[in-house]
Protein backbone atom coordinates (compact mmCIF):
# COMPACT_ATOMS: atom_id res chain seq x y z
CA UNK A 1 0.00 0.00 0.00
CA UNK A 2 3.26 2.45 0.15
CA UNK A 3 2.39 5.72 -1.50
CA UNK A 4 -1.41 4.56 -2.07
CA UNK A 5 -3.81 8.06 -2.59
CA UNK A 6 -7.38 7.54 -2.19
CA UNK A 7 -9.58 10.52 -3.37
CA UNK A 8 -12.93 11.21 -1.20
CA UNK A 9 -15.77 9.85 -2.13
CA UNK A 10 -19.13 12.21 -2.26
CA UNK A 11 -19.85 11.91 1.42
CA UNK A 12 -18.44 10.01 4.25
CA UNK A 13 -21.21 8.67 6.68
CA UNK A 14 -20.97 9.75 9.90
CA UNK A 15 -18.87 12.81 10.00
CA UNK A 16 -19.01 16.28 9.67
CA UNK A 17 -17.68 17.88 6.02
CA UNK A 18 -16.05 21.17 6.59
CA UNK A 19 -18.07 23.96 6.20
CA UNK A 20 -20.98 22.72 4.21
CA UNK A 21 -22.35 25.56 2.23
CA UNK A 22 -19.68 27.97 2.91
CA UNK A 23 -16.59 28.87 0.72
CA UNK A 24 -13.53 27.15 2.09
CA UNK A 25 -11.44 28.61 4.19
CA UNK A 26 -7.95 27.07 5.12
CA UNK A 27 -7.34 23.41 5.55
CA UNK A 28 -7.55 20.63 8.38
CA UNK A 29 -4.71 17.81 8.04
CA UNK A 30 -4.71 14.68 10.07
CA UNK A 31 -1.29 12.77 10.42
CA UNK A 32 -1.30 9.24 12.02
CA UNK A 33 0.36 6.02 12.49
CA UNK A 34 1.87 3.80 15.14
CA UNK A 35 3.92 5.03 17.54
CA UNK A 36 7.54 5.36 16.92
CA UNK A 37 6.94 6.24 13.38
CA UNK A 38 7.35 9.97 12.91
CA UNK A 39 4.68 11.55 13.35
CA UNK A 40 5.71 14.48 15.20
CA UNK A 41 8.95 14.78 13.16
CA UNK A 42 6.55 14.68 10.25
CA UNK A 43 4.53 17.11 11.22
CA UNK A 44 6.53 19.64 12.28
CA UNK A 45 9.04 19.57 9.03
CA UNK A 46 5.76 19.97 6.80
CA UNK A 47 5.05 22.83 8.93
CA UNK A 48 8.21 24.63 8.15
CA UNK A 49 7.99 23.87 4.33
CA UNK A 50 4.97 25.23 4.84
CA UNK A 51 5.44 28.91 6.62
CA UNK A 52 8.42 29.10 3.42
CA UNK A 53 6.04 29.76 1.52
CA UNK A 54 4.20 32.78 3.79
CA UNK A 55 1.45 30.54 5.18
CA UNK A 56 -0.38 30.22 8.73
CA UNK A 57 0.20 27.16 10.02
CA UNK A 58 -1.31 25.76 13.41
CA UNK A 59 -0.20 22.81 14.80
CA UNK A 60 -1.78 21.01 17.50
CA UNK A 61 -2.18 17.68 18.99
CA UNK A 62 -4.39 14.74 20.10
CA UNK A 63 -4.94 14.58 23.08
CA UNK A 64 -5.01 17.90 22.53
CA UNK A 65 -2.78 20.36 24.61
CA UNK A 66 -5.88 21.01 27.66
CA UNK A 67 -6.55 19.49 31.03
CA UNK A 68 -9.18 16.56 29.39
CA UNK A 69 -6.34 15.88 26.75
CA UNK A 70 -3.24 15.37 29.58
CA UNK A 71 -5.77 13.35 31.72
CA UNK A 72 -5.94 11.18 28.70
CA UNK A 73 -2.53 11.23 27.70
CA UNK A 74 -1.08 10.28 31.03
CA UNK A 75 -4.08 7.99 31.93
CA UNK A 76 -3.86 5.05 29.43
CA UNK A 77 -2.61 3.06 32.05
CA UNK A 78 -5.36 4.06 34.51
CA UNK A 79 -8.10 4.25 31.91
CA UNK A 80 -9.33 1.29 29.52
CA UNK A 81 -11.59 0.04 26.92
CA UNK A 82 -15.08 1.85 26.60
CA UNK A 83 -14.06 4.55 29.79
CA UNK A 84 -10.72 5.67 27.83
CA UNK A 85 -12.37 5.73 24.70
CA UNK A 86 -14.76 8.21 25.64
CA UNK A 87 -12.59 10.24 26.89
CA UNK A 88 -10.62 10.33 24.35
CA UNK A 89 -13.97 11.00 21.71
CA UNK A 90 -14.84 13.96 24.27
CA UNK A 91 -11.35 15.56 24.05
CA UNK A 92 -11.11 15.38 20.64
CA UNK A 93 -14.60 16.86 19.66
CA UNK A 94 -14.16 19.84 22.65
CA UNK A 95 -10.52 20.10 20.74
CA UNK A 96 -12.79 20.51 17.45
CA UNK A 97 -14.49 23.39 18.67
CA UNK A 98 -12.39 25.04 20.49
CA UNK A 99 -9.30 25.01 18.59
CA UNK A 100 -9.33 23.15 15.13
CA UNK A 101 -12.17 24.53 13.62
CA UNK A 102 -11.81 28.34 14.81
CA UNK A 103 -8.06 28.44 13.27
CA UNK A 104 -8.92 26.39 10.13
CA UNK A 105 -12.08 28.68 9.49
CA UNK A 106 -9.96 31.61 10.01
CA UNK A 107 -7.58 30.59 6.88
CA UNK A 108 -4.85 28.81 8.81
CA UNK A 109 -3.51 25.32 7.65
CA UNK A 110 -4.35 23.13 10.72
CA UNK A 111 -2.30 20.14 11.00
CA UNK A 112 -3.08 17.66 14.07
CA UNK A 113 -0.71 15.08 15.30
CA UNK A 114 -2.91 12.41 15.93
CA UNK A 115 -6.59 12.03 15.24
CA UNK A 116 -9.25 9.94 14.75
CA UNK A 117 -7.82 7.17 12.73
CA UNK A 118 -5.60 6.30 15.72
CA UNK A 119 -8.38 5.95 17.83
CA UNK A 120 -9.66 3.48 15.24
CA UNK A 121 -6.19 1.49 16.01
CA UNK A 122 -5.65 2.08 19.86
CA UNK A 123 -9.58 1.60 21.10
CA UNK A 124 -9.62 -1.60 19.15
CA UNK A 125 -6.79 -2.72 20.99
CA UNK A 126 -8.70 -2.09 23.86
CA UNK A 127 -11.65 -4.48 22.68
CA UNK A 128 -13.83 -1.72 21.64
CA UNK A 129 -15.28 -2.15 18.15
CA UNK A 130 -14.98 -0.15 15.28
CA UNK A 131 -18.74 0.97 14.97
CA UNK A 132 -18.96 2.02 18.31
CA UNK A 133 -15.73 3.91 18.05
CA UNK A 134 -17.45 5.53 14.83
CA UNK A 135 -20.75 6.16 17.27
CA UNK A 136 -18.68 7.94 19.81
CA UNK A 137 -16.81 10.71 17.56
CA UNK A 138 -20.34 11.04 15.18
CA UNK A 139 -19.90 14.85 14.50
CA UNK A 140 -15.73 14.76 13.80
CA UNK A 141 -14.85 16.75 10.73
CA UNK A 142 -13.48 14.36 7.71
CA UNK A 143 -9.99 16.14 6.97
CA UNK A 144 -9.27 17.84 3.55
CA UNK A 145 -6.52 14.94 3.97
CA UNK A 146 -5.79 12.31 6.31
CA UNK A 147 -2.10 10.99 6.09
CA UNK A 148 -1.11 7.74 7.59
CA UNK A 149 2.36 6.89 8.12
CA UNK A 150 3.78 3.38 8.33
CA UNK A 151 7.26 1.54 7.86
CA UNK A 152 8.75 -1.44 8.51
CA UNK A 153 7.09 -2.35 12.41
CA UNK A 154 10.73 -3.66 13.34
CA UNK A 155 12.28 -0.42 12.42
CA UNK A 156 9.44 1.12 14.06
CA UNK A 157 10.29 -0.97 17.41
CA UNK A 158 13.91 0.12 17.36
CA UNK A 159 12.30 3.24 17.24
CA UNK A 160 10.31 3.32 20.47
CA UNK A 161 13.43 1.18 21.96
CA UNK A 162 15.40 4.55 21.61
CA UNK A 163 13.40 7.09 22.67
CA UNK A 164 10.73 5.32 25.13
CA UNK A 165 7.78 3.99 25.31
CA UNK A 166 5.50 6.71 26.30
CA UNK A 167 1.75 4.55 26.84
CA UNK A 168 0.75 1.25 27.68
CA UNK A 169 0.09 0.81 24.17
CA UNK A 170 3.35 0.84 22.76
CA UNK A 171 4.28 -0.94 26.07
CA UNK A 172 2.58 -3.90 24.92
CA UNK A 173 4.64 -6.92 23.45
CA UNK A 174 4.48 -6.61 19.25
CA UNK A 175 3.19 -3.36 19.84
CA UNK A 176 4.47 -2.54 16.39
CA UNK A 177 3.22 -4.69 14.41
CA UNK A 178 -0.19 -4.88 15.74
CA UNK A 179 -0.41 -1.04 15.21
CA UNK A 180 1.06 -1.44 11.91
CA UNK A 181 -1.68 -4.29 10.87
CA UNK A 182 -4.36 -2.11 12.29
CA UNK A 183 -3.52 0.61 10.78
CA UNK A 184 -3.42 -0.35 6.72
CA UNK A 185 -7.25 -1.36 7.72
CA UNK A 186 -8.01 1.35 9.14
CA UNK A 187 -6.75 3.13 6.07
CA UNK A 188 -8.78 0.64 3.79
CA UNK A 189 -12.15 1.32 5.55
CA UNK A 190 -11.96 5.24 6.08
CA UNK A 191 -10.50 5.51 2.46
CA UNK A 192 -14.20 2.81 1.32
CA UNK A 193 -15.64 5.79 3.62
CA UNK A 194 -15.12 8.59 1.83
CA UNK A 195 -11.85 9.51 3.65
CA UNK A 196 -9.38 11.24 1.76
CA UNK A 197 -6.52 9.24 2.85
CA UNK A 198 -2.83 9.55 2.11
CA UNK A 199 -0.53 6.67 3.01
CA UNK A 200 3.36 7.11 2.90
CA UNK A 201 6.42 5.15 3.79
CA UNK A 202 8.20 7.18 6.82
CA UNK A 203 11.29 5.10 5.75
CA UNK A 204 11.66 6.91 2.44
CA UNK A 205 13.63 9.68 2.71
CA UNK A 206 14.80 11.99 5.47
CA UNK A 207 12.38 14.01 7.22
CA UNK A 208 13.00 17.38 6.16
CA UNK A 209 12.97 15.21 2.22
CA UNK A 210 9.08 13.47 3.86
CA UNK A 211 8.57 17.02 4.84
CA UNK A 212 8.81 18.81 1.68
CA UNK A 213 6.75 16.43 0.05
CA UNK A 214 3.90 16.18 2.47
CA UNK A 215 3.84 20.31 2.03
CA UNK A 216 3.93 20.17 -1.72
CA UNK A 217 0.84 17.76 -1.60
CA UNK A 218 -1.31 19.91 1.14
CA UNK A 219 -0.28 23.48 -1.20
CA UNK A 220 -2.03 21.59 -4.14
CA UNK A 221 -5.19 21.90 -1.95
CA UNK A 222 -4.58 24.82 -0.20
CA UNK A 223 -7.76 27.71 -0.90
CA UNK A 224 -5.36 30.45 -1.77
CA UNK A 225 -7.61 32.79 -2.32
CA UNK A 226 -9.86 32.86 0.64
CA UNK A 227 -6.49 32.05 2.72
CA UNK A 228 -4.66 34.39 5.18
CA UNK A 229 -1.18 34.66 4.84
CA UNK A 230 1.60 35.73 7.07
Amino acid sequence: MPGNLWEPAPAATGYRMNNPGRAPTGLFISIDGPGGVGKSTLAAAAARELTTHGLQVHSTREPSPTQLGEIVRSGTGIYRGIALACLVAGDRHHHLSSEIRPHRDTGEIVLCDRYLPSSLVLQRIDGIEWQTIVTLNRGADLPDLAIILHADPTVIAARLARRGRHSRFEAMPGSSQTESVLYREAAQRLAADGWPIWCVDAASGAPDQLGAQVAARILTLYPAATCKRQ
